[in-house]
């Protein structure tokens, strides 16, 4: 049987260790970043039970990909009102109503059009709740190892989407997404860092670097990842 809550606990422990070696030598780390490293739990493919068990050892940022599975989560666990639900999969056209009605962040947009689309729909809620704001937290998502297989702007075109998404009222630029490729170097995280630092130096919402799962935790974290996105080292193997 999976032990969630043991499985969370030793990853936390795991991104203290790395925050402190990242520390030591200099680098960006929880202790001196305004904000720790946040862990996401990825829980696509698992029930709702899972989730709980997560929650109740103080979880409560969780990343879907699959938009129907996690609109039933969501709503099954509506009553666990400090969850923040995290959209990571490819984004299609269709969908995006539905994004802005269930989730908080956003952390793979890759096209413009993607954003206008967000953008109007939320401005169709803020109308439907008598001028309530409601915003969207954006990551963009980028292809730092220019993978075919994989979603993603390149690098160059980090700041003209950033520009867009800052144009939109109902959107905020909170930073950027990456899924190196599985043996990618170190300049390959290094290149990262230094997008969202230029990010992060035109944009004071620039806060998130997400970057970062089982495999490659301590070398996103020594390279300034903000949050780190785990699986299956929590939940077991995908079903």
């Amino acid at each position: 049987m999976i032990n969630i809550q043991k499985n969370i606990k030793k990853i936390n422990e795991k991104i203290e260790g790395a925050c402190f070696t990242a520390s030591q030598k200099g680098k960006p780390s929880s202790n001196n970043r305004q904000n720790p490293v946040t862990l996401l739990a990825v829980s696509k493919t698992k029930p709702v039970s899972a989730l709980e068990q997560a929650y109740l050892v103080g979880q409560r940022d969780f990343g879907e990909n699959y938009l129907q599975e996690a609109v039933e989560k969501i709503t099954a666990l509506s009553h666990l009102t400090d969850i923040c639900w995290h959209f990571i999969g490819p984004i299609q056209s269709n969908k995006t109503k539905q994004i802005t009605q269930h989730f908080s962040w956003v952390h793979c947009l890759d096209r413009a059009k993607i954003a206008h689309r967000l953008n109007d729909h939320l401005s169709e809620r803020i109308l439907q709740n008598n001028g309530q704001d409601t915003s969207l937290n954006i990551c963009l998502q980028v292809n730092i190892s220019e993978e075919s297989s994989k979603s993603g702007i390149m690098a160059d075109e980090v700041i003209s989407l950033a520009k867009v998404v800052d144009n939109c009222d109902n959107l905020t630029l909170r930073g950027l997404m990456a899924i190196p490729a599985k043996n990618a170097s170190v300049e390959c995280y290094k290149k990262m860092q230094y997008l969202f630092n230029q990010l992060q130096a035109q944009y004071p919402s620039v806060d998130t670097l997400s970057m970062g799962m089982s495999n490659d935790l301590n070398l996103a974290i020594a390279n300034g990842a903000t949050m780190v996105r785990i699986g299956s080292a929590i939940f077991g193997d995908r079903d």
